[in-house]
């Protein structure tokens, strides 16, 4: 099997950790009396972020009057490509992230009345040009097809976190820019609805206008993971906009019934995660003496990371080994 050539940083371990806790605190802010609004608001970012870096002008004010059917005083193509993000979108729970017919049906659906080659890989050369420069020339197109097929090959059937997953899949889509136009957006958008098989909430949150407001960054880690043929420093951008994203629209954290705090430690965990990656011995009386906590608290945060699938113990409680599940 193909595997795409990354490598897995410390900065990407932490982040994992991190991310995964601030999951569930967003999780809980979308679940008060004003989620659904929040949920229409996120879906209106993401549509007007993403288009935003391929150049679409309208605003959010406007992409709303599009949704909700009023008229929208604007040229026809960056209206056309909202009511296609929108139609996309509404899909969304349609779609199989490790499905190839399914991102050619997305991308029909992205691109139609816009481009011929809607819904179909592209027929000849492409490339990435800034000003009078290119600065990618992509793979020729007799090879999309079956670079496609590996991509999705390894998405399917690799072992690595699925955080890590998504962000090389949208590295390596962009590195091979299958379609003759939308790849950009497409690349966002499968990566939204590959970490949706993660949690839910990435279904609506805006992780695309957080990369719109960092935009040069984004193009920095592509052009940097090309040069240097490692989609990790991608993956390293890429996790930390999502975990700026997560904690930024988190809100306040709610108390359950009895008045407990339902709020995680997210340092708790990572501190957890750096000793037993130099030491995968250490038991949790251990860990608390170093983490300078009580025993509880670590096994409680140890048990939510093998919940979350990112600890798993091997052998027996005694002689066993702590294995940090990111690959």
């Amino acid at each position: 099997m193909y595997t795409p050539p990354f490598e897995i940083s410390t900065k990407s371990i932490n982040l994992i950790a991190e991310i995964s806790a601030q999951i569930e605190r967003y999780a809980i802010r979308m679940e008060q009396v004003d989620g659904l609004r929040l949920r229409k608001i996120n879906r209106i970012k993401t549509i007007q972020g993403s288009l935003a870096i391929e150049g679409n002008t309208l605003t959010e004010s406007q992409i709303t009057d599009i949704l909700d059917g009023k008229p929208v005083v604007a040229p026809i193509r960056e209206i056309q490509e909202v009511r296609n993000a929108i139609r996309v979108y509404d899909l969304f729970e349609t779609l199989n992230p490790f499905s190839l017919t399914d991102l050619k049906r997305a991308h029909g659906v992205m691109m139609e009345a816009l481009i011929d080659e809607a819904g179909h890989f592209r027929r000849g050369g492409v490339g990435v040009v800034s000003g009078k420069q290119v600065i990618h020339l992509a793979p020729p197109a007799d090879n999309v097809p079956f670079l496609m097929q590996d991509l999705f090959e390894w998405l399917q059937n690799a072992e690595d976190h699925l955080l890590i997953r998504s962000c090389v899949f949208h590295y390596e889509f962009e590195f091979i820019h299958p379609f003759s136009d939308g790849n950009g957006r497409m690349g966002r958008l499968w990566q939204s609805l590959i970490l949706s098989r993660l949690h839910p909430v990435f279904a609506n949150l805006p992780v695309e206008n957080m990369v719109f407001a960092n935009q040069q960054g984004y193009y920095t880690a592509i052009n940097r993971s090309t040069t240097e043929t490692n989609s990790g420093i991608f993956a390293d951008f890429m996790l930390q906009e999502i975990f700026n994203t997560l904690k930024s629209r988190q809100g306040k954290i709610l108390q359950n019934d009895v008045g407990v705090n339902v709020g995680v430690n997210v340092g708790v965990k990572s501190e957890i995660l750096n000793y037993l990656k130099n030491d995968p011995t250490l038991s949790a009386k251990e860990l608390a003496a170093l983490l300078n906590k009580t025993q509880r608290t670590v096994e409680r945060n140890i048990r939510e990371l093998r919940e979350q699938g990112m600890l798993k113990r091997e052998g027996s409680d005694k002689t066993g080994v702590w294995k940090i599940n990111f690959k």
